[in-house]
Parts: structure tokens; C-alpha cells; sequence
């Protein structure tokens, strides 16, 4: 009879070591997920991506079959964009902050049982909302108040970070704080709005929240890590990030955070309508190409031999086109008097670019801080592609074409496979020891 071999168990103060321990328990554990902040920030945002993405596919299938008949309670496009805006992208946020940030800042990382409350909230909102929506409307603003109230816990917690720093860059963290400050009063304005019977007051306070809140965050964080990872991945290329880029990107995010409101005041009298249009259309343009060419000058065509710094790059490329895009629909619509190809050029932004560097980024941290080499495997390179895939039909589908509700289920379809297959897979990860031992 075979014996099984013994581990030795290197003892710290009468504890074993995490390399003895990760060697004997390999199980998923609910309280390893406790460990470090990311844990359980991006296991809870895996949560509510899976189910939020699970339910929009449904709705999709309710449009086009009468095989599946929802009630709804709200209109099932706003309960979409909140929660793709407010819900999973904030729990990613909080996972990446609360481990970097603090390295940013010079200051004591938080344990994660800290940010358990805040998280939870957020978590336990998000789910009631999508179930309010068909359920009563009450139910779904008891949902917001609860992940208002995470949202702005978990913002109190990252200006303590911020004003416990004395180092003297403070910039990229201070912006950040700023920004979770604009998701707090989007947040609320969402639902005070939805309280008072206005829906397009509350679909402009998301609109507000991804501008100035989610999109400041990742242009922020974007412009503090891409030139720093393209260098350490390529040590021959220097890190450049000039501070006039990262101001064009949030001059950007203001832009459209005020095109917005002045959408929401109504239609602009005569020429001045014809003049706000033409003028927006060339900024965003010009905002377009500028990023363009800094995505290329960062190094977007010597990453491709790096499959995840590739995504990083590509993702970033995302934001450029998004703008060039959503530009050539201002134009197109003051030559045509009507809106086209607004919700094309969303979703080159919230798919193409948000999405992406989502994917990239979280596999990244979670690849490091699980020790596992920093790499995207065949399975992370193909959900990347076909995520891209995915973009490309949501956008194509905005053209309001006769294969729009078509095209719309399909790629809601394929959304939620790509972030079902990569969140069950990563909250695997979560739960269980790092792989090299080491502790975190």
C-alpha cells in the first residue's frame, strides 16, 4: 500500500507557514475570500456580473419570443444601464483600490473584513434591484438605498487612505476620490428621480455616473498603470505619462457629462441645436484621434506580442474609437436632423473599452495575487476575442436594422457566456490559498 508523502510543516509563532498550508488545503473556503481586499471585492463583482448578465440575455429573449413573458415593474433598459454602470464595475473598483492604492499613497492597507459591510451592500442592492424590477418599484429603491449606502461607505474608506497619505503624488488617488464622490450623487440622483416618477432624469443621472465616475476612474487608473506595465513587460520602451493626457481624458469625461444635461434640458432652440451638435461632433473627434495616437504611442503594436498586455492596450484603443465614433453620430445627426448611432458608440465605450480593460485588468491582479504567472492563457485570449465579437454585433445592432432584436440577443448571449466562464473561473481562485504559498 502506497503511502501518502509527508509535508513538513514549517512553523511562524507556533502557526504553520501559508507555503505548508497551501500545500495540505487546496478546498474553496467562504472565509479565505477574507484574506486580502481583492478577494472578496472581485468575488462579489463576479457575483453580480453573472447574474446581471444573465438577466439582460433573458430580456432579450422576452423581446423577441413569446416563449418567455416578464412583468416589469421599471423599464428593463434603465435597470440594465444602473446596474452595468453601479453594480459590478464599483465591487472591481474597490478590489483594485484598496490593493494598490494604498502602495500609491504610502499608507497601511485595509483587512478585508473592513470592507465586508460596504461590499455586501452594494452586493445585496444590486441583487434586489434586478429582482425589483419585476417585482414592485419599491423593492427595487430599497435596492439602491442599499447600494447607495456601500458605495458611499466604501468611498468614506478611500479618502481616510487619501487623507492619511504624505506622499506628495496624490494626484491619480485624489481624482479617484473625486470620482467615487460623482457616483455617490449619480447614485442618489437615480433613485430620487425614480422616486419622483422621472425615468429620463434617473437613465441621466447614470449617464452622469459613467461619465464622471466609472469612465474619470478608469482613464485615471489608465494613465498611472499602462505606461507602467508596457515598461516592465518591454524594458525598452520608456514610461511616458505626460499629466496634459490624462486632463484631455477628463475634459473628455466633462464633455460628455454636460452633454447630458443639456440633452435632458430639451431640445436647443434653431441654430443653436444645429451649433451644439457640430461643435460637439468636432470635439469628440478631435478628443478621438488624440487618444488614438496616444494608444499607439504607448505601445499598442509592440504589446501584441504580449497576449495580456495586448488586452490592456487593445481595451485602451477601445476608448479612442468609442469617441471617434460617438463624434461622427453628432455629425451625422446634424446633417439628418435625428439621432443615429448614439447607443453604437456607447457601447464601443462600455463594451469595447470598459469591458476590455475589465477583462484585462482583473485577471492581471488576480493572476499576481494568486500566484500565478501574469499571463493570459488560451482560455482568458479567447474569451478576450470573443468578447470583441460581442462589441461588434451590440454595435452593429444599433443601426436599427430588421436583425436589430437578433443581433441584440446574441450578443447578450454572448456577453454572458464569456463573463460566466471567466467569473466562475477566477471566483475559484478567490476561495482558495494562493498557489506559490505565499500569504495574501
Amino acid at each position: 500500500m502506497t503511502q501518502r508523502p509527508v509535508i513538513p510543516l514549517r512553523v511562524t509563532k507556533g502557526k504553520p507557514s501559508a507555503e505548508a498550508l497551501a500545500a495540505l488545503d487546496r478546498r474553496w473556503r467562504a472565509r479565505y475570500l477574507l484574506l486580502a481586499p481583492h478577494r472578496l471585492g472581485f468575488f462579489l463583482a463576479m457575483v453580480v456580473l453573472v447574474i446581471s448578465g444573465a438577466w439582460w440575455a433573458l430580456v432579450q429573449l422576452d423581446r423577441v419570443s413569446a416563449a418567455v413573458t416578464l412583468p416589469y415593474a421599471l423599464s428593463p433598459t434603465l435597470v440594465h444601464a444602473a446596474v452595468m454602470t453601479f453594480g459590478f464595475i464599483p465591487l472591481f473598483f474597490s478590489g483594485f483600490l484598496f490593493t494598490a492604492g494604498p502602495k500609491w499613497l504610502g499608507v497601511q492597507a485595509p483587512e478585508a473584513s473592513q470592507l465586508r459591510a460596504p461590499l455586501l451592500l452594494q452586493t445585496a442592492g444590486w441583487l434586489l434591484w434586478v429582482s425589483g424590477a419585476h417585482v414592485h418599484l419599491l423593492l427595487a429603491l430599497g435596492g439602491l438605498v442599499l447600494a447607495w449606502s456601500g458605495l458611499t461607505y466604501m468611498t468614506w474608506l478611500f479618502w481616510r487612505l487619501i487623507r492619511a497619505s504624505t506622499v506628495e503624488d496624490r494626484l491619480h488617488a485624489r481624482t479617484i476620490g473625486v470620482a467615487c464622490l460623482i457616483g455617490c450623487v449619480s447614485l442618489a440622483g437615480v433613485a430620487l428621480s425614480l422616486w419622483l416618477d422621472a425615468s429620463a432624469t434617473a437613465l441621466a443621472c447614470v449617464l452622469t455616473g459613467l461619465w464622471g465616475f466609472v469612465v474619470v476612474v478608469y482613464v485615471s487608473v489608465a494613465h498611472r498603470m499602462l505606461p507602467f506595465f508596457t515598461s516592465s513587460a518591454m524594458p525598452f520602451i520608456t514610461a511616458w505619462r505626460p499629466f496634459w493626457a490624462l486632463g484631455l481624458m477628463l475634459a473628455t469625461a466633462g464633455l460628455e457629462v454636460l452633454a447630458v444635461w443639456v440633452d435632458r434640458a430639451g431640445p436647443l432652440p434653431g441654430a443653436l441645436a444645429g451649433a451644439w451638435l457640430l461643435a460637439r461632433g468636432v470635439l469628440e473627434l478631435l478628443s478621438g484621434g488624440v487618444l488614438l495616437w496616444l494608444a499607439v504611442v504607448w505601445g499598442l503594436m509592440q504589446s501584441l506580442k504580449n497576449r495580456l498586455l495586448a488586452m490592456l492596450h487593445i481595451g485602451f484603443l477601445w476608448l479612442g474609437l468609442a469617441m471617434v465614433l460617438g463624434g461622427a453620430a453628432q455629425l451625422l445627426s446634424w446633417l439628418q436632423g435625428a439621432p443615429v448611432l448614439f447607443l453604437g458608440a456607447l457601447h464601443a465605450l462600455t463594451m469595447g473599452c470598459l469591458a476590455s480593460l475589465m477583462l484585462a485588468m482583473v485577471t492581471r491582479v488576480s493572476c499576481g495575487h494568486s500566484g500565478r504567472p501574469l499571463v493570459a492563457d488560451n482560455t482568458v485570449w479567447v474569451l478576450f476575442w470573443m468578447l470583441q465579437i460581442a462589441t461588434l454585433l451590440r454595435i452593429t445592432a444599433a443601426a436599427q436594422g430588421l436583425l436589430a432584436g437578433g443581433l441584440l440577443l446574441t450578443a447578450a448571449l454572448l456577453w454572458t457566456t464569456i463573463m460566466a466562464v471567466w467569473g466562475v473561473r477566477l471566483a475559484g481562485w478567490y476561495g482558495r490559498l494562493r498557489a506559490d504559498g505565499r500569504a495574501g
